[in-house]
């Protein structure tokens, strides 16, 4: 079943704020995220617990927070756009917290997610993204992370090459499209 991403504003005439184009985004980011971490599963790669799958859907967020942040260089002045990505970011981890607090129980979740934001912003810092998308490296780096998180069982030992050749692809050009329809 095909994702639908609703990237247009129901009212185009009302002039929209970075702060809500910001939380459009993170609502956006999560579906694809979870849409993602379904494909794999439809792929038969396993996941251990619902935990190790949470971890997957974020891991694709903190990639698609990255792109967001690349697209907003190239269109937005340094304040706007730090209120666009603050405003997103904001949002994303209002939704890991409140799908991990459903899925998995009370707890923190948001903080370690803010940690390992903080941590990816640094490692994909040293990736290259032009007019044509993410590099190879950016988005081998995104495989390499979702490999980790899966771990080595036999099953999953070709994840890093799914995420790369098509997952990861086809996130980026679903979240570029809804990222330009909302700044229009």
């Amino acid at each position: 079943m095909a994702l639908r991403i609703k990237s247009h504003w129901q009212n185009e005439d009302i002039q929209r704020s970075l702060a809500e184009i910001g939380g459009a985004l993170a609502f956006i980011a999560f579906r694809i995220a979870t849409d993602k971490a379904i494909s794999l599963h439809c792929e038969r790669f396993v996941y251990r617990d619902d935990t190790q799958r949470m971890l997957v859907i974020q891991e694709y967020v903190l990639f698609l927070m990255q792109i967001a942040d690349r697209l907003a260089h190239a269109r937005l002045g340094d304040d706007e756009r730090r209120e666009l990505i603050t405003a997103m970011a904001q949002k994303c981890v209002e939704h890991v917290q409140d799908n991990s607090q459903d899925l998995l129980g009370p707890g923190d979740y948001g903080s370690p997610f803010i940690e390992r934001l903080n941590l990816r912003s640094g490692e994909y810092a040293e990736f290259n993204m032009d007019s044509e998308g993410p590099s190879y490296s950016l988005l081998r780096h995104l495989g390499f992370e979702i490999q980790q998180l899966m771990g080595e069982q036999e099953e999953n030992r070709w994840v890093i090459d799914q995420v790369m050749d098509k997952d990861g692809w086809d996130a980026y050009k679903r979240f570029a499209k809804a990222f330009r329809d909302l700044n229009e």
